[in-house]
């Protein structure tokens, strides 16, 4: 009897656990209380001017500085969290993939600029997971470091130690 309590815990209680050790964060949470990369413009009129206009061009310069520089949140240092984002893989092993950005909308990073530093991490995993294609939605979850990486697809202003990874799926609507 105590080895069929004993696997039963195993099976449906350790899981339970183990999901719940992770706090499900929003991607605001990474940015400090206070950043507002907009001010930096507040004088331009962004709407009247053209593409080819220098002054906007100087402004998107600027602008990527200021999101590769973005400031990170020291309170998520060490935090297990569980979020939900768009990868992008970076390294592959075969079919799997070890390390991938993390990023809070579809499309970001493919296009030009990327998201702010904060609104990137970079996630390790140490043993290689399955398939993952570009702006796929996944959940994932781990251990949170404030770490700069720069990458071809933009600057992280984390890393995390991935630890689970699910398929992101719709919540049902009532």
């Amino acid at each position: 009897m105590r080895t069929l309590i004993f696997l039963l815990s195993c099976l449906f209680i350790s899981p339970l656990l183990a999901a719940d050790s992770y706090r499900q964060i929003a991607w605001e949470e990474l940015i400090p209380k206070g950043w507002d990369p907009a001010k930096e413009f507040r004088d331009l009129d962004l709407a009247n001017l053209k593409d080819s206009d220098p002054r906007a061009m100087e402004a998107l310069e600027r602008m990527k500085t200021l999101w590769a520089e973005a400031p990170t949140e020291p309170s998520m240092a060490g935090k297990k969290v569980r979020l939900p984002g768009f990868v992008i893989p970076l390294e592959r092993k075969g079919e799997s993939v070890t390390e991938f950005l993390l990023v809070p909308y579809f499309g970001a990073c493919i296009h030009t600029p990327p998201p702010p530093a904060n609104q990137i991490i970079h996630a390790v995993s140490a043993r290689p997971r399955g398939r993952m294609r570009s702006m796929e939605a996944f959940w994932v979850s781990g251990t949170l470091e404030i770490r700069r990486s720069e990458t071809d697809w933009g600057n992280a202003g984390y890393r995390l130690k991935v630890e689970r990874i699910e398929r992101y799926e719709e919540p049902l609507r009532k």
